[in-house]
């Protein structure tokens, strides 16, 4: 069986880390001499990077597996990936899945892969061969170095720059999924940036398990680079000062960093996007404290406060989780009054998910699928209502878009771009605009889609 021959598919489920990683493993097979084919048709081999984030992320990366199986039931079916790690034993009986590979061994997936190729008898490919399974609990205290390229993005691409979370908030299983912080070398960071940017991606957004934490094992560990007091801000810094990238966005921030200084310092880095995603997850202080939170609501308003006197309008948004054990009608009055007042861009609205072998799982007080949903309902109203009001804002303003590619909405085709500050623009395809390029435009209030607003290029104004 020659390599190049064989055609290989991806699914990604889950984070924008996971996103990463999946162009990250779909590159070291195209470097192998894999041919990669769409995930919907046959392949060979089919690689389901999973999730294990909710319990309906669970069920997904299930029948993702099993659907790829279906497609061809000859192919090699490989998991990876967090539900890898958090329904491993599950995995080994599944008789659709062949092959297992832990969170992080992500980098040695192609020598993981050809072993069980190379071990599978001759003419027999049909016949169920024996499992091979990989894990590693990702524990360690190693980052995994994976490598990507402009491939998969014409003008913004993800950096991963650290993995694992070590807050332990009592409903999470990403630090039994994922493991402890683990950050990326900044020389090395710096390495792929300028890659990408000499292949033409003019954003990039630093992303990872707990941005925020970046570089905290280095000070646990005693290494050189611990004197900054945010190894964050000062690699940020570093990114700032190449010619190329011309927009930097963060996935996420953690409230308690954003202090006074950190906020004065990240608004001299005028590439750094004024949009932050804040994941606060409740309004009312009884249930952040059951969720081990380790900040108060009134913090939290104080950090967005503090980002809105130092930028002009900054995007604002968060998660937030509805039906959290023991929430009472009167804790989730108070999240609906809190989040009315600090008056969010955007909320990512989950129905609490009970992970086994968290704290929360085993918490008295569940609350029915039924009420979950309504107060969901409730949330996701108020995000679309806060989010209208926010794009309207700016109408008959002018802004800097980055045009990513074209469309079609409502039988019409339109360029579409983000503003620095994440408001999604449509642009008529008259204006004859060109992808991957910076223009200025003019937003108006009138919607397109349920997420855009219509952008007016100068010469069709």
């Amino acid at each position: 069986m020659d390599n190049y021959r064989k055609s290989i598919a991806f699914h990604n489920l889950g984070c924008k880390v996971n996103a990463y990683e999946t162009s990250a493993m779909t590159l070291a097979f195209e470097e192998a001499g894999y041919r990669v084919v769409p995930f919907e048709g046959p392949a060979d081999i089919y690689v389901i990077n999973t999730c294990s984030v909710t319990n309906i992320a669970d069920r997904k990366s299930r029948q993702m597996l099993h659907r790829a199986a279906k497609q061809n039931p000859d192919a090699v079916i490989v998991a990876v990936g967090c539900y890898v790690q958090a329904a491993y034993e599950e995995l080994k009986k599944d008789p659709l899945v062949h092959v297992i590979v832990g969170n992080n061994r992500k980098a040695d997936i192609v020598s993981i892969v050809e072993k069980y190729l190379s071990e599978l008898p001759t003419g027999q490919e049909s016949e169920k061969p024996t499992m091979v399974d990989v894990l590693d609990i990702a524990h360690e205290n190693c980052y995994e170095n994976l490598k990507v390229d402009a491939s998969s993005s014409r003008n913004r691409a993800y950096i991963k720059i650290q993995d694992g979370c070590n807050m332990f908030c009592t409903y999470c299983i990403i630090p039994l999924t994922r493991g402890r912080i683990r950050s990326r070398d900044v020389a090395d960071i710096l390495t792929e940036a300028e890659h990408l940017a000499a292949q033409g991606i003019g954003e990039i957004v630093l992303t990872g398990i707990h941005v925020s934490s970046y570089g905290r094992d280095w000070k646990q560990k005693g290494e050189a680079g611990t004197a900054d007091v945010s190894p964050l801000l000062s690699l940020l810094k570093r990114l700032h000062e190449i010619p190329q990238i011309h927009r930097i966005r963060l996935s996420s921030l953690e409230p308690r960093i954003v202090t006074p200084e950190f906020a004065a310092e990240l608004k001299k880095l005028w590439k750094v996007c004024p949009h932050f995603h804040l994941s606060l997850q409740s309004g009312c202080d009884a249930t952040l404290k059951r969720m081990n939170r380790r900040y108060t609501a009134a913090e939290y308003a104080d950090c967005c406060k503090l980002l809105r006197s130092v930028y002009d309008r900054p995007a604002l948004t968060t998660d937030v989780i509805v039906g959290f054990p023991g929430e009472t009608e009167e804790e989730f009055s108070e999240t609906m009054r809190y989040l009315e007042e600090i008056d969010l861009y955007e909320m990512h609205v989950f129905k609490f998910s009970p992970r086994k072998d968290t704290p929360a799982a085993k918490m008295a007080g569940q609350l029915t699928e039924s009420v979950k949903a309504s107060r969901s309902d409730v949330l996701i109203e108020m995000s679309e209502r806060h989010s209208r009001a926010y794009r309207n804002a700016f109408a008959g303003e002018k802004a800097q878009i980055l045009v990513e590619e074209m469309a079609q909405i409502g039988g019409k085709k339109y360029y579409l771009g983000f503003t620095p500050n994440y408001i999604r623009v449509a642009v008529p395809e008259e204006a004859k605009l060109e992808v991957n390029t910076t223009v200025e435009v003019t937003l108006t209030a009138e919607p397109v889609g349920t997420d855009c607003v219509l952008g007016q290029a100068p010469f069709l104004a």
